[in-house]
C-alpha cells in the first residue's frame, strides 16, 4: 500500500518519480526519477538541479500507485509547529556497485507525514513494514519512526500506532543491554522491543552496522514480530521478537496515517537516515520477508568512496 525510497525504484518496472526537490533560491520543484525503470535514482539530475543553490526534499513519492506520498509533517500535540524538510544533499552513498544516490538525513525537527492515506491498515487489521536506515546515525530522542500513526497528529493512546523505530531510547521498553541501538516498535505511549514493558530478552542491539534493515509486522489475535539485520549481508535478517504485544496493546486501534522521522504526536527530537521502506496490508510470511531482504542486499548499499556526509547548510 506504500513504497518509499530516496535511493532506488522498488519495483522492477517503476520509472516514475522517487522524490521531489525544492530549490530554495527560486522555489522551483523538480522530480527525481530512476536512471531507468527499476534502477537507482538519478543523482546527476539531482546535482544539476541543485547546483549553486540549496535543495530540500519536498516530497517522498509513493511508488505503489496508491498516492500515499509523504510531505513535510504539520504540527501536532507534542510540537505544534510544522516540521522542516531534510537537506536533500546532506548524505550521498552508492548502490548497485557504483551508482551515486542520496538519502533523507534527519537532524531533529524534521519529519514527513500523510494523514489521508489509501489502503493502510486501521483498527486491528494486519500489516507489515520494512525500512533501510543508517546503523550509525541515531540518538535517544523520540522518535525516529516509519509506519502507521494517528490521523489527527495527536497522542490518541495505546495501540493507535504501529511503526518501526530505530534508535537508543530506553525510557519505555528496550532491547537487551544498557545501550542500543535497537529495532523496536512504536505502538504509541511506548516504544517496545517485544512484550516486556522494560528490557526485552532476545532483542539484541545491532552495534557496528552501517546499513540496517528493520521490519515490524502485526495482526489480530494479539500477535506481532520484529526483525532486523545487516542490510548488506545475505542471511543476516533475524527475528528480534515474535509473540504477543505488551499489556494494554492486545487489540490495536490503528488509524492509518503514515509518518517518517517523527512520533505520532509530532515528537521530532530524533535523528536518523531513511533510504527506503514499504508497507503492506497483510501479515507477511517469512518467505516474503526474505525476498524483500534479498532485494535489499542485491541493491549493494555502500558508503560513498569520498566523504559521504557534508556539513549541513542552513535549512530554510
Amino acid at each position: 500500500v506504500a513504497a518509499h525510497a530516496i535511493t532506488r525504484a522498488l519495483y522492477a518496472n517503476y520509472g516514475g518519480p522517487l522524490y521531489v526537490l525544492k530549490r530554495t533560491s527560486d522555489g522551483a520543484l523538480h522530480a527525481i526519477t530512476p536512471v531507468e525503470p527499476g534502477g537507482p535514482a538519478n543523482a546527476k539530475d539531482h546535482d544539476n538541479f541543485c547546483a549553486g543553490s540549496f535543495c530540500k526534499i519536498h516530497r517522498i513519492v509513493d511508488q505503489s500507485g496508491r498516492g500515499n506520498h509523504l510531505d513535510t509533517a504539520p504540527g501536532g500535540g507534542s510540537v505544534p509547529t510544522a516540521d522542516r524538510a531534510v537537506d536533500a544533499s546532506r548524505e550521498s552513498l552508492v548502490v548497485y556497485g557504483g551508482s551515486k544516490v542520496y538519502a533523507a538525513y534527519f537532524e531533529g525537527g524534521m519529519g514527513y507525514r500523510n494523514d489521508n492515506t489509501s489502503g493502510v491498515a486501521v483498527g486491528d487489521e494486519p500489516e507489515s513494514m520494512y525500512m533501510v536506515t543508517s546503523g550509525d546515525h541515531f540518538n535517544n530522542g523520540c522518535c525516529f519512526d516509519y509506519g502507521n500513526a494517528e490521523t489527527d497528529n495527536n497522542d490518541d493512546g495505546a495501540g493507535t500506532m504501529e511503526a518501526i523505530f530505530w534508535g537508543n531510547v530506553n525510557i519505555w521498553g528496550s532491547g537487551e543491554g544498557v545501550k542500543g541501538p535497537w529495532v523496536m516498535g512504536d505502538l504509541e505511549n511506548g516504544l517496545f522491543a517485544g512484550n516486556h514493558t522494560r528490557q526485552q530478552p532476545g532483542n539484541k542491539p545491532l552495534h557496528g552496522l552501517r546499513f540496517v534493515a528493520a521490519m515490524v509486522k502485526g495482526r489480530s489475535g494479539n500477535h506481532w514480530a520484529i526483525k532486523g539485520g545487516d542490510a548488506t549481508r545475505a542471511g543476516a535478517l533475524q527475528y528480534m521478537f515474535e509473540g504477543p504485544r505488551p499489556p494494554g496493546y492486545e487489540v490495536m486501534k490503528k488509524q492509518g496515517a503514515i509518518l517518517l522521522g517523527i512520533g505520532g504526536d509530532n515528537s521530532n527530537w530524533s535523528v536518523g537516515t531513511f533510504y527506503e521502506g514499504a508497507m503492506t496490508s497483510s501479515y507477511a510470511s517469512d518467505a516474503t520477508e526474505e525476498r524483500v531482504f534479498q532485494s535489499i542486499v542485491e541493491a549493494k548499499y555502500q558508503i560513498a568512496p569520498t566523504t559521504s556526509r557534508r556539513r549541513a547548510n542552513s535549512v530554510v
